[in-house]
């Protein structure tokens, strides 16, 4: 089984019914103090998603103009709200009592129905860090930059990451 990334405030969804496709994005309100963030050393930014997301939690709350909605030869716009979430990770609740949402996870809508509105991306961001660093494939390092001297940026980090702090 392949890693999943939780998804995150900032993370960008999809209905399956919009007639043009448009994405909108996750404005995580679910939480109250404390409040739990990942992928964000500051601990500011980044609040974790969880099943309890539902309502109008998007930026703009809408996707366009949705095919389940004909008018005439066009469509009625799209009023995107949230009613219930699936494929969740249900092994971690967090304290608003909801389930954390995957990168996998879909959400049902009242004119879309069940699984309608997809994740397109997670919110996070990759910020290299000393683990990474001391993780590295070295050879992989040198075959895609080979003026970088993986081996010797890898016993640095080491040296450092040992480095006793007063």
């Amino acid at each position: 089984m392949s890693e999943k990334h939780i998804i995150v405030h900032g993370a960008t969804f999809q209905c399956k019914f919009s007639v043009a496709p448009q994405t909108d994005v996750l404005q995580v309100l679910s939480q109250t103090r404390p409040f739990q963030y990942t992928n964000d050393s500051d601990g500011s930014e980044k609040l974790v998603a969880s099943t309890m997301d539902i309502g109008q939690t998007l930026q703009k709350n809408t996707f366009g103009n949705c095919k389940k909605q004909p008018k005439g030869s066009s469509y009625n716009p799209c009023q995107a709200v949230i009613t219930e979430w699936k494929g969740f990770y249900d092994k971690v609740t967090l304290a608003n009592k909801g389930k954390v949402l995957l990168e996998d996870s879909k959400a049902t809508c009242p004119i879309g129905g069940p699984d309608c509105i997809s994740i397109i991306k997670h919110g996070q961001k990759a910020k290299p860090s000393q683990q990474n660093n001391r993780k590295k494939d070295e050879d992989v390092v040198n075959a895609i930059n080979p003026m970088a001297n993986a081996t010797q940026q890898k016993q640095e980090s080491e040296q450092e990451s040992n480095v006793e702090v007063e």
